[in-house]
Parts: C-alpha cells; sequence; structure tokens
C-alpha cells in the first residue's frame, strides 16, 4: 500500500515571517500529503532531528530573512551527518537569484521565490519520485 507524502515545512533561523510557510503547508495538507510544520525560528538541528523522527519524504524550507546560504549549508552538513542527505529539499522565500547556483550546488532541489504559486509548487511535489 502506498503512503502519502510526508513533508516537512521549517522556518530557519531567526526570521519571523511565516505566512506563506503556512499557505504552503495547508495546500499540502489539503492536497493529501502529510505535513509536519515546525513553526518559528527553528536551527538546521532542529530541522534534521525532525526529519528524522518522522521519516519524511521531503524537507521544504522556509527563508525570508537573508541568511539562506548560511542556514541551508549548515543543514545539508547535518543531513549528511545523519544520512539523509538523499532527502530532497526544496527551499522557498526570498531568494536572490545570484544564489540560486550557490544553493544547488549544496543540494537543494528546487527554490521557489516570492509570488510561486501553490499549483507549481504542488505539481512538482507529485512529479519528484519516491524511492520509499
Amino acid at each position: 500500500m502506498k503512503r502519502n507524502k510526508r513533508i516537512l515545512i521549517a522556518k530557519l533561523g531567526l526570521d519571523g515571517h511565516d505566512r506563506g510557510a503556512k499557505v504552503v503547508a495547508r495546500g499540502l495538507k489539503e492536497a493529501g500529503m502529510e505535513v509536519i510544520y515546525t513553526g518559528l525560528r527553528n536551527t538546521a538541528q532542529d530541522v534534521v532531528r525532525t526529519a528524522v523522527q518522522e521519516d519524511v519524504d521531503l524537507i521544504g524550507v522556509s527563508i525570508l530573512s537573508g541568511a539562506h546560504k548560511t542556514l541551508i549549508k549548515k543543514l545539508f552538513k547535518l543531513l549528511e551527518d545523519e544520512e539523509i542527505a538523499e532527502t530532497p529539499v526544496l527551499v522557498g522565500g526570498i531568494i536572490p537569484k545570484d544564489d540560486y547556483s550557490y544553493l544547488y550546488n549544496l543540494g537543494v532541489n528546487k527554490i521557489f521565490g516570492s509570488g510561486t504559486s501553490l499549483e507549481e509548487i504542488l505539481n512538482y511535489i507529485r512529479d519528484l519520485k519516491s524511492e520509499r
């Protein structure tokens, strides 16, 4: 029996704005996916710990603070340490286009900028091949 995708939606760093993350989390849930939302002000360690505990298929990170390079680099280091670096990571928020290649080189699967439609995010997630 195939299970629904389990998706972790996380807010990394000190950013206190989570409206977009909540909209995405709700949209994914309404589309039939299991969603775990971490709430505000998480460390990379918090996110990885939750990903391991919840056995997620995908991690979605929302960052609006401008600290995306540092936070995502730390996140990937910890994912590697926990031997779950194959877990797809999506990043959303206010990310300058000049930083996309840096994040992709770290291992980010997809970046969704401000204003991305929920339908585009859902279609991308549905199309991801799950090895579970």
